[in-house]
């Protein structure tokens, strides 16, 4: 089981830039897909991106491509998300999680507190 902290979230202008981290324990994080999730108020958690164990390939949701990156150093067991040109609808608590692809998405396997973005315009 990996025990997640995330940090880095805050107030921030329209245009502006977060970088959020992710701290993991846990003997399995090395060979664990990592996802950053949000939730935004009043509605369900949606991924945001993943970062695979193997080979460091990523994946984006639409809404982020170009914008958002996400990066991990396994020494560490971190997991970064680096958030440029944020927009209000980025607004939302961010979680980082344990990934795996299901049912035509990807799901998170367990919870951190998360982190609360919040975008002024």
């Amino acid at each position: 089981q990996v025990h997640l902290v995330e940090s880095g979230g805050g107030l921030v202008q329209a245009g502006g830039s977060l970088r959020l981290s992710c701290d993991a324990s846990g003997r399995t994080f090395s060979w664990s897909d990592m996802g950053w999730f949000r939730q935004p108020p009043g509605k369900e958690r949606e991924s945001v991106a993943v970062v695979m164990w193997k080979g460091g390939n990523t994946y984006y949701a639409d809404s982020v491509k170009g914008r958002f990156t996400i990066a991990r150093d396994n020494a560490k067991q971190t997991v970064y998300l680096q958030m440029n040109s944020l927009k209000p609808e980025d607004t939302a608590v961010y979680y980082c999680a344990p990934a795996f692809w299901g049912s035509g998405r990807w799901i998170g396997k367990s919870w951190g507190q998360g982190t609360q973005v919040t975008v002024s315009s």
